[in-house]
């Protein structure tokens, strides 16, 4: 249904001056209302109040008509413009656009196409492909929701509201079919181009100020200990499969992502109070970390110096041909479980809280910006939980007695 549309001039009478008066153009458009100056003046005796228009046919009158039809005609081109392209119109849209601010104003799908395409020229450098490639898989189940549930192309920031994020995750979670912590994931890059447009002041308020999308965080998964000793030990004859294994492992003794060793060079490595240290940063987040080289990922590391080509620590191949033969290796030693490459960084966060080092500490190591994020890997295994009942039971045993 098209909008209601009404333009219409009247003097600003409070403004009066020596008998000559401002005249002021107000547009009403399904009620939202904006007003705004047209930059002429007349005698107030000129003014027709009923016909909005100055009387008579002198040249005065003639100049001053003539420049209101021009500008009545501009607001009407305006307000056609932006109904027939986004089909959603507002009072303050037309005058703005009128005046020439935000003429372009922002619209959801091109918000993301200016982002992805800024996020692309970040590939490699500080930002990764995949994540790149998830800012496109969101921009296109956006561009087919709103093709679905609102009939258009495009829908403008100023529309967006917690309705639309609940539909969109609801879409995602019962037409796309994907789980919930999918549909979180999904969520992120929609509310940071959300906050940012509200940020710089291109809509008045952020719906997800209102509206929070449940994560639904699953169990992380990861290699007991019984588990990691198999696939550290177990004998290999193909070099791909012991180099994944040898990254998977370093991962589960190092704490550190796929991306971020992939990117480890030989100047990362420094020596700190007469021990081997890895001090970096992650790509993702650009969050500094550092870890204590121990034995088994130094090993690691002198094992594939011969193999360097450059800098890298590592000649590393593709995630998704690592992850493969990761799984691999876990089938020939038995594990069951699902397995990929971030399954070590898991490992790691569950080892060293299991062996007492502080979820703070743990959480530098990962490099995470908030420690809410490593309390996820705070398992407790039936291990530490025997370990802790007994320590309990053995203070406690010496102070009461029955």
């Amino acid at each position: 249904m098209r909008s209601t549309f009404k333009v219409l001039f009247y003097v600003n009478g409070s403004k009066e001056k020596n008998g000559i008066v401002p005249i002021m153009e107000r547009v009403t458009i399904n009620g939202s209302v904006a007003q705004f100056s047209c930059k002429r003046t007349i005698a107030k005796e000129l003014w027709d109040v009923k016909g909005n228009r100055a009387k008579g046919k002198s040249k005065e009158s003639r100049d001053i008509n003539l420049a209101l039809d021009n500008i009545k005609a501009q607001i009407i081109k305006h307000y056609q413009r932006i109904s027939d392209r986004e089909a959603f119109v507002t009072a303050e849209m037309v005058r703005n656009a009128y005046q020439g601010i935000g003429t372009e104003y922002e619209t959801l799908l091109r918000a993301f196409d200016k982002e992805n395409e800024a996020f692309a020229k970040r590939v490699g450098k500080d930002r990764s492909l995949r994540t790149y490639q998830k800012y496109l898989t969101v921009r296109k189940y956006l561009a087919e929701f709103i093709k679905e549930h609102y009939k258009r192309n495009d829908i403008a920031m100023n529309e967006l509201t917690e309705d639309f994020i609940r539909d969109y995750c609801l879409y995602l979670r019962n037409e796309v079919g994907l789980a919930q912590s999918s549909v979180w994931i999904y969520s992120i890059p929609l509310k940071h181009i959300v906050t940012t447009a509200h940020y710089n002041g291109k809509i008045a308020r952020n719906p997800f100020a209102q509206y929070k999308v449940d994560p639904d965080h699953k169990e992380r998964g990861f290699l007991t200990e019984e588990e990691l000793q198999a696939f550290t030990t177990v004998e290999l004859n193909n070099p791909d499969l012991e180099l994944a294994r040898d990254l998977f492992v370093f991962g589960c003794w190092t704490g550190i992502s796929f991306i971020d060793i992939k990117n480890l060079t030989t100047e990362n490595i420094t020596m700190l109070g007469g021990s081997p240290w890895i001090v970096s940063k992650r790509q993702k987040t650009g969050v500094p970390f550092q870890i204590k080289l121990m034995d088994i990922p130094m090993q690691i590391i002198k094992r594939y110096e011969a193999y360097r080509t450059g800098n890298n620590l590592f000649n590393i191949g593709s995630h998704d041909v690592i992850n493969r033969r990761i799984k691999e290796v876990a089938k020939i030693c038995g594990i069951e479980k699902r397995t990929s490459f971030h399954l070590s960084r898991h490992t790691f966060a569950v080892l060293a809280l299991n062996y007492g080092m502080p979820i703070e500490s743990v959480s530098k190591i990962l490099g995470h910006t908030n420690i809410t994020t490593t309390q996820i890997y705070a398992k407790v295994t039936n291990t530490k939980l025997e370990h802790d009942i007994s320590m309990f039971e053995s203070r406690a045993s010496e102070r009461f007695a029955i």
